[in-house]
């Protein structure tokens, strides 16, 4: 799985179709519809019916129209022809057509999803990670993993703990080289930053980075440009405050996008977090098929953190009538559980959330975080004054 080598224009297409196997259930299944097992374009098994299946072979076909278009648009446009997309104050100011044109192109393309084989170009690009990484040394990533290799940290302790945890049984993660190879990921960034250090969710992020980007160093800086440019602070820091304010964001989204559903589980108590936490920390790579959830990621790293309350409002949206019957909290549990592990279209989840669930723009959300720091730091302080208190008692 893990390479560093270029490849022509031409080996890329090679290698994009062979990425792209149409699956074939026995004939037995087909004839049952029982469960099938099958491996997914990044080595993850996966379980469904044979609906599942057929829809998978209907969204690998749209991958492929959509390597077909991207390869037109190489051709005609040249090779880095989306780099040519930001629309800075003085393209602003001599209106170049052109770029505009990039632009918009690029995000509907976006959208629909990037090949698999020119994700790793096209995200460390675009993403910020390829400009992050030529502040440094060449050599940073090597000199930073081997400084660090034998240095023992609380941190270093938690990823050695979650390292066969992460993704288990995949044929090339959970194996002695994929343990190595992520372990110096999460351990080189755990002494990069050492506020955030290491946190819980953060293994499965990188572990599906390792897969896509191929390399290490790559997957590193996808990683640091994640948590210090995309991502809002504080997501991953000791007391998670980032996390905490997201979810009260989350909160009052659903209130205003999915009344009825917000309504709804208030009556009954049910607290959204208890399934949006791991969302937001995994950025959906615990939850949804891997090739979904890369989807998801396109537009991450194109359009910023927005997009998860985009898509965490859609999971919602998408089961409102069968959500507003249930009477208990398991119910409610067991719809999303279920919902997210067979969401093998992207199309159809991306579609409700870009199209059903309303623009929502970076200002919008930013004014939301606000609202609530102020109220999740206070939460916290109180919660720490008591903590203290009791120590001291206990002394």
């Amino acid at each position: 799985m893990m390479y560093g080598s270029t490849h022509s224009k031409i080996d890329l297409a090679i290698e994009y179709q062979a990425q792209v196997p149409a699956l074939r259930p026995s004939i037995r299944a087909r004839r049952a519809n029982i469960t099938v097992k099958f491996q997914d374009l990044y080595g993850f098994t996966v379980e469904g019916n044979v609906d599942d299946v057929n829809v998978l072979n209907e969204v690998r076909e749209k991958v492929r129209e959509q390597g077909r278009v991207w390869w037109s648009l190489e051709a005609s446009k040249g090779v880095n022809w989306y780099l040519q997309t930001q629309l800075n104050s003085t393209l602003k100011s001599s209106l170049k057509f052109s770029v505009l044109v990039n632009a918009i192109t690029l995000k509907r393309l976006i959208r629909k999803g990037i090949p698999p084989s020119l994700r790793p170009k096209v995200w460390f690009s675009l993403s910020g990670a390829a400009k992050k990484k030529s502040t440094v040394p060449e050599s940073y990533y090597n000199d930073l993993t081997g400084a660090v290799e034998d240095k023992v940290t609380p941190a270093t302790k938690q990823i050695d703990q979650d390292l066969p945890r992460t993704f288990p049984g995949h044929p090339w993660l959970d194996t002695p080289e994929g343990h190595s190879a992520l372990r110096r990921v999460l351990v080189g960034y755990s002494f990069r930053d050492s506020d955030v250090g290491y946190c819980q969710g953060l293994n499965y992020v990188a572990a599906l980075l390792l897969l896509v980007m191929k390399t290490e160093e790559d997957a590193f800086w996808m990683l640091a440009v994640l948590l210090e440019d995309v991502l809002v602070n504080d997501c991953y820091t000791y007391n998670l405050s980032g996390c905490h304010v997201e979810q009260r964001v989350f909160k009052d989204l659903l209130t205003k996008k999915c009344p009825r559903i917000a309504a709804h589980l208030e009556a009954m108590e049910f607290d959204v977090s208890l399934v949006s936490t791991e969302w937001f920390l995994c950025l959906f790579s615990k939850s949804l098929p891997s090739e979904t959830t890369l989807r998801v990621w396109d537009v991450l790293f194109y359009e910023g953190g927005k997009v998860l309350f985009n898509v965490a409002l859609a999971i919602f949206k998408m089961n409102e009538e069968e959500l507003l019957m249930t009477h208990h909290v398991g119910d409610v549990i067991n719809i999303i559980h279920r919902t997210t592990r067979h969401l093998f279209d992207p199309d159809e989840l991306l579609t409700v959330a870009f199209d059903k669930i309303g623009f929502m723009t970076t200002t919008t959300i930013s004014k939301e975080r606000k609202k609530q720091e102020s109220a999740v730091l206070a939460e916290l302080d109180q919660r720490l004054r008591r903590l203290n208190s009791v120590n001291e008692d206990d002394k």
